[in-house]
């Protein structure tokens, strides 16, 4: 049992501190590049710089989520790893049809699939890097054909791997729907991480989420355009409370250049988890162990295979 890093296997135990959904380097769509030149990050010398700040302030690894169609790097990604001593977990799968629509518009659940199991035990193209978690998607409010059909890919390939699952949702909606696509592909509750659900959604949602068993993610942290981060640090307190303390995980998806420190002096960049939301935390009622359970043990358990 370990967990896959782009420099290799290691055990679970030597992650440290993980952030469980970033991104280090990916590339926008050009349409998308020209009409927002802040989005996407293309320079391997701020990845280190960031990464290194991280490093610094007690960060130990982190799973990054750019696939195929946005430009993941997997040989960029281990040299920055190695630059760094920061544990970089690199994904397989897709994102949202936005996105990955016209590479898979003609290829079957199980011909996906296939590429995921590939990328996870052999490597990534001829690279020898092997991917570490499968990322699947949904829309806005709904799943489309080619999304439910990387749904299906990856509950296969989670099947013939183990390797954890973790999803991005649009804005946290079809989040229960998301989860039971995916349960009912065979995806086990404890190596499924639902992403994007810090977005002010009905806090019904998140019970009913936690009584699956699945992993949530509050991994908007520090995006207080969505939602303050003063709600999901009362929540995450709330869902403690409540005895899911073991299925939470955090992270800040950090995808523009504005939102690293290394761009912007005036942000916290990788380090606002670590220097303003775990302080919050603590100022409503969140104990020294449960903290470290949020930073390093849940992550450990998700992500190890």
């Amino acid at each position: 049992m370990a967990v896959q890093t782009v420099l290799g296997s290691i055990p679970a135990g030597q992650l440290g501190i993980t952030a469980c959904h970033e991104h280090v380097l990916w590339y926008p769509p050009d349409s998308m590049a020209l009409e927002d030149a802040d989005l996407g990050l293309d320079s391997i010398p701020a990845a280190v710089a960031e990464l290194r700040y991280f490093k610094s302030l007690g960060g130990g690894a982190l799973v990054e989520m750019t696939t195929e169609e946005i430009g993941r790097s997997p040989l960029d990604l281990a040299q920055i790893s190695q630059a760094t001593g920061v544990h970089i977990i690199a994904v397989t799968g897709h994102h949202k049809a936005k996105f990955s629509a016209e590479l898979l518009q003609n290829q079957s659940s199980e011909h996906i699939a296939e590429r995921m199991i590939q990328e996870i035990t052999v490597g990534i193209g001829e690279t020898g890097i092997c991917a570490g978690a499968i990322k699947a998607a949904t829309s806005l409010n709904h799943a489309a054909d080619v999304e439910l059909r990387v749904i299906q890919a990856a509950g296969i390939a989670h099947r013939k791997t183990g390797a954890p699952v973790s999803t991005h949702t649009e804005a946290g909606t079809f989040a229960l729907e998301q989860a039971e696509l995916l349960l009912e592909a065979g995806v086990s509750p404890q190596k499924l991480l639902i992403g994007h659900l810090d977005r002010n959604l009905p806090r019904e949602i998140y019970f009913q989420l936690a009584q699956r068993g699945v992993f949530l993610g509050f991994d908007q942290i520090g995006k207080e355009q969505y939602w303050s981060d003063d709600q999901r640090a009362i929540l995450i307190r709330d869902l403690i409370e409540a005895g899911y303390l073991r299925q939470i995980l955090l992270s800040g998806d950090r995808a523009r250049k504005s939102s690293w420190k290394v761009h912007n002096p005036l942000t916290l960049g990788l380090g606002h988890i670590l220097l303003d939301f775990i302080p919050r935390l603590k100022s409503f009622g969140v104990e020294e162990y449960a903290i470290n359970t949020l930073l390093v043990e849940n992550p450990s358990r998700f992500l190890d295979f």
